[in-house]
């Protein structure tokens, strides 16, 4: 699937391509998905989960900045953001969905190891807020580039030197 969405050709992703491609009846796909949607959700959420490690540097601006520069380079993978794409594009707020939720499960994952340490970490909707849309923003919807020292950047806006 994931290497369907990857190509570039001229024909819609539709439940009987998506079928033929992997040798069954589009029954049998339909029997499992009901629509594309569903699928693309369900292969996103699969690539997402576990694929990128939630650091632990031993501080917030660390682990932030460490998980920022992870995801900017997996959003710079041609695959990785031609599924980001279909799934919103195609699945609609259930795709959009699929591709935050194991985001967000890291983010507050990271906020939650720091409020152990004893600090006040900000909530993960402005971690949210001031990380994870800005990379999903400008990979999807821009062509300018994902840099480390960009990504870098959203973490010094969200937590400004003492």
């Amino acid at each position: 699937m994931k290497e369907l969405v990857a190509e570039e050709g001229n024909e819609p992703l539709t439940i009987p391509v998506v079928a033929a491609r992997a040798g069954v009846h589009a029954t049998t796909v339909y029997r499992r998905w009901g629509a594309v949607g569903d699928l693309l959700a369900d292969v996103v959420t699969s690539r997402f989960s576990g694929d990128i490690v939630v650091p632990d540097t031993g501080s917030l601006r660390g682990d932030l900045e460490r998980y920022a520069c992870d995801l900017a380079k997996d959003l710079c993978d041609p695959d990785t953001l031609a599924l980001v794409r279909a799934t919103v594009g195609i699945g609609g707020e259930q795709g959009a969905a699929a591709c935050r939720s194991e985001r967000e499960r890291q983010l507050e994952a990271i906020l939650e190891r720091d409020q152990g340490r004893g600090h006040r970490p900000p909530t993960l909707e402005r971690t949210t807020d001031a990380v994870l849309a800005p990379l999903y923003y400008r990979a999807v919807f821009t062509d300018f580039p994902l840099t480390l020292d960009w990504a870098r950047g959203l973490v010094t806006h969200l937590l400004p030197a003492a």
